[in-house]
């Protein structure tokens, strides 16, 4: 007899590097068993991430590193024989809770992100799922602004959520360079020390996050898509995909503080402002001189294409593998022409060649957040469907009924995209062409 590794292996490796007696090897879809050499001690079955290997039924692990016995008899004690020893039972049964060792780090922060005065969207959604957090921890929130020019925004940030705004407010930080917000947010986190500190993973934020907890010496979580709070550690859990997406990985700091993490954006949603509501100022001066950067701005260049970007669009029509090649994949830029929506596209279709990075939705793309998603010949992998799965309503078409799509989706379309697709553009074009003669 020997274990069994069911179809939910993603190949791994755990198991094969974890076999004291080599047992195990990756095949081409798989890890597979050789029987002659498997003892069943169950080491396998403890690493494996996604519970795929299981003993035969009846059989219970062995000792790893011991020949299978036949189990001795055993004495059942009494109830006065337990109770004679207490300790040693609550010894094996409790487990201690992390002591964390700077407990005067106390605080939710959340970096403002802000580009000409402007406060970046995800910083306000982070604001949302901080004031939960906080509320959980029976802390402040607070959100971290750097700037210039930029004190009208703390207004802003007081109606989202935030009990305190710490602030530095100087021409030195009027475009952004990480050696001078480095300065600012480090600065800001000795002296007042936050426990949690998040920023949005942007082209800036995750600039930003990797310098900050650099030069702080701690941990930093990169592109979550959830976090919560283990009470009674008092640790942030924050989670992302892991093992090319197969597996939510969920990562702790349980040493040193602050514990930073940054966050994909449209991944939570920004709370409903409170008009006039007021909170804290802390203003500090920013300790570094123009003359002390070695970078400096040239020239800011503007992006004043009329293209749709993924991340702001209402209506995004994404393509996939399923529509073959580059000219099937025409199909999803005619339907979202006609829509006024933004292209998307799976990984494998942009990796075939027939869409662009930029317009890669999912784990290694932009998560986005649309009222309303076409899912064209898209399989539904995880590393794509996490980067969708907070659109409103989702449509899918695919010609596999099986498809892990329709397990998202909120109207699902069985049949052939080529067949599909172009009905959905006569009709859409038929609305729209109506529209407009009714209006014009």
């Amino acid at each position: 007899m020997a274990v069994s590794i069911s179809t939910l292996c993603i190949s791994c490796g755990a198991c094969v590097d974890t076999c004291p007696h080599e047992a195990l090897f990756l095949g081409d879809t798989k890890a597979e068993v050789i029987p002659d050499k498997c003892v069943e001690c169950g080491e396998c079955i403890e690493v494996c991430p996604t519970n795929a290997i299981t003993l035969p039924e009846g059989v219970k692990p062995a000792a790893a590193s011991e020949p299978v016995v036949e189990p001795k008899e055993q004495k059942i004690e009494t109830k006065a024989e337990v109770d004679e020893k207490p300790a040693q039972v609550a010894q094996v049964i409790e487990k201690p809770a992390v002591k964390l060792p700077e407990s005067e780090y106390q605080g939710v922060w959340i970096y403002i992100e802000q580009r000409n005065g402007k406060i970046a969207p995800v910083s306000l959604e982070l604001l949302g799922e901080g004031r939960k957090l906080a509320d959980k921890l029976g802390v402040e929130l607070a959100g971290v602004l750097l700037g210039n020019n930029v004190r009208h925004l703390t207004k802003t940030l007081y109606e989202h959520g935030a009990d305190t705004v710490y602030l530095m407010d100087d021409p030195v930080l009027d475009q952004y360079r990480s050696e001078a917000y480095q300065v600012g947010v480090v600065d800001f986190v000795r002296k007042y020390k936050p426990e949690i500190l998040l920023f949005g993973a942007t082209a800036i934020g995750r600039d930003l996050a990797s310098t900050v907890a650099t030069e702080l010496g701690t941990g930093l979580t990169a592109d979550t898509t959830r976090l919560d709070i283990d009470m009674q550690n008092r640790l942030l859990e924050a989670s992302r995909p892991a093992m090319g997406g197969n597996i939510m990985a969920t990562i702790l700091c349980k040493v040193q503080r602050p514990q930073m993490a940054s966050v994909r954006p449209k991944v939570f949603k920004a709370i409903q402002p409170i008009a006039g509501r007021t909170g804290n100022l802390i203003e500090e001066k920013i300790n570094v001189k123009e003359a002390d950067l070695r970078t400096k701005v040239i020239s800011v260049a503007l992006d004043v294409s009329d293209k749709i970007r993924l991340s702001d669009a209402d209506i995004i029509v994404a393509g996939g593998k399923g529509l073959q090649d580059e000219k099937g994949f025409r199909l999803v830029h005619e339907l979202a022409e006609v829509l006024g929506a933004a292209v998307g596209a799976s990984r494998d279709a942009v990796e075939a060649g027939w869409a662009s990075h930029s317009q890669q939705v999912g784990q290694t793309g932009t998560t986005v957040a649309p009222k309303l998603y076409f899912a064209i010949g898209i399989s539904g992998a995880v590393q794509h469907t996490v980067g969708m799965e907070n659109s409103e309503i989702v449509v899918a078409i695919n010609k596999d009924p099986n498809a892990q799509i329709f397990e998202k989706c909120t109207y699902a379309i069985v049949g052939d995209a080529f067949e599909i697709v172009p009905k959905f553009i006569e009709e859409f074009k038929k609305l729209k062409q109506g529209g407009e003669r009714k209006h014009g």
